[in-house]
């Protein structure tokens, strides 16, 4: 008990790269973001979801200092985003979904380009580009043209112009787009070596992705936030008590229902069946039983898990579903 409260108070003093309250936008009248609430640790990768129209990428333009909230605050590294914009900008680093190249440029121009608009001392400008072009895998491109590169490069382009003034929080538009599975897999790589002292978020599509990048899920849907929490708690809401449970020798499905305590048995093969228990109903010793005395030959019977994809669909179909989830 005494270790668990220990490592929530370390948690606790992790500094936040951003803590956004209650933020609001309307266009036309009309509402599109809610009352969305979002805080941010160093060393965090978010992943930030939801389907299209939800609200997201008004979300990310107020947290980059693009868009002016209607409503809500905004801290960067501390920083009040609308009382010190240029101070709080300078913690920001964003590559938007369609990244902010210049296909006319040579890639080493373009990030000392970049550079110089962030701010960075003239003295150090080249040495910054240099640095942010190697870590994101462009060693041996600077001279060549930015039109000339894959999609891939590009991309890579685009991620380096965003971390080229290190900034402590980093805002990644639907970074691998496009990409092939080579090259998804070494951008997630750089999404966790640029995590490293510094908050991520991850809008993106791809919900594998963030099973093997992000550390915790934040899904809006209409203008709001329906979900806030770890991806095992994510998890965790359509796992449920739910069953799978193997048999060499079924029984008919209508023999499975007929079980007391089971509320739904849904047959997903020839021997494989996901049983939902009524209530709080303990199903799963009986189960265990029954296929011992009638035969049933048990190989398996484990929790449910729950696809990403179908909770993901389930939250963003649902008016009621749960705004938090503790971790």
């Amino acid at each position: 008990m005494a270790a668990a409260v220990a490592l929530r108070m370390m948690s606790d003093a992790v500094p936040l790269t951003l803590d956004a309250r209650s933020l609001s936008r309307s266009f036309a009248g009309r509402p599109v973001v809610r009352d969305v609430e979002l805080k941010l640790k160093r060393g965090e990768v978010l992943g930030f979801l939801g389907p299209n129209g939800a609200g997201k990428t008004t979300t990310m333009q107020m947290l980059t200092g693009n868009l002016s909230p209607g409503a809500g605050s905004i801290a960067i590294c501390g920083v009040d985003l609308l009382e010190h914009p240029v101070e709080a900008k300078r913690h920001v680093g964003y590559l938007p979904e369609t990244p902010p190249l210049y296909r006319e440029l040579r890639v080493d121009e373009y990030l000392e380009l970049a550079a110089r608009l962030r701010r960075v001392p003239k003295k150090d400008v080249a040495r910054a580009a240099t640095k942010a072009r190697d870590r994101c895998g462009l060693t041996g491109a600077g001279s060549q043209l930015i039109g000339t590169l894959s999609k891939g490069y590009q991309q890579r382009v685009g991620i380096a112009q965003a971390i080229v003034h290190e900034p402590e929080l980093i805002v990644l538009d639907e970074p691998t787009v496009g990409l092939d599975p080579n090259q998804i897999r070494e951008i997630r790589s750089l999404i966790r070596e640029l995590a490293e002292g510094r908050g991520v978020i991850l809008s993106t599509h791809i919900l594998p992705e963030v099973e093997s990048v992000c550390d915790r899920v934040q899904i809006m849907n209409e203008g709001s936030v329906v979900y806030s929490g770890t991806v095992t708690a994510l998890r965790a809401l359509r796992g449920g008590r739910a069953l799978l449970v193997g048999l060499r020798e079924p029984p008919p499905v209508i023999e499975l229902q007929a079980l007391p305590g089971v509320a739904t048995v849904a047959a997903l093969g020839e021997h494989l069946f996901r049983i939902e228990p009524q209530g709080d109903a303990e199903v799963g010793e009986a189960i265990v039983h029954l296929a011992v005395e009638r035969g049933w030959r048990l190989y398996q019977i484990a929790p449910a898990q729950a696809s990403l994809e179908e909770i993901f669909a389930h939250l963003t179909q649902r008016e009621d579903a749960p705004a938090e989830a503790s971790a």
